[in-house]
């Protein structure tokens, strides 16, 4: 997860609420899943709307989810959270994730999957337009 180059990274504020704590007010584990969740969706509306991913007959299928828990977070602390597109190949892809305040990493994780044609109810491969943005990302990043 020491990446130095992140292609596509974006950031979010996490809301802590009420219903994502226990009664010490210590985030619940799953709670990062959903988080996982929040920011792959938001990373999508960025780059890659779902709604068009839908209309050219595809979407994203989640494989797998690992995540690596730091530092527990409390109700009164502002976290926000970071995710970028880490690796992609022709038939799968790979998110990274961070959950920060702004002096420590609470928790880091790695969502994969693959895209399916949704027709055919089958795997596709990556769009091309996902993977155009990637490598110029990757370009970019290396030429920092």
């Amino acid at each position: 997860m020491e990446n130095t180059i992140r292609p596509l990274l974006l950031e979010k504020p996490i809301p802590i609420n009420g219903y994502d704590i226990d009664v010490l007010g210590i985030v619940s584990n799953i709670v990062y899943v959903r988080w996982f969740e929040d920011l792959r969706m938001h990373f999508l509306d960025t780059y890659y709307p779902f709604q068009q991913l839908y209309e050219e007959g595809k979407s994203p299928v989640l494989a797998n989810t690992a995540v690596q828990y730091k530092y527990p977070l409390t109700i009164q602390d502002r976290a926000f959270g970071l995710v970028w597109l880490s690796a992609i190949s022709k038939s799968k892809w790979e998110c990274s994730f961070e959950i920060r305040t702004a002096d420590r990493l609470h928790a880091s994780g790695v969502q994969d999957g693959y895209f399916i044609d949704i027709q055919r109810k089958k795997p596709t491969r990556i769009p091309e337009r996902f993977e155009a943005l990637y490598q110029k990302a990757l370009a970019e990043k290396s030429a920092d």
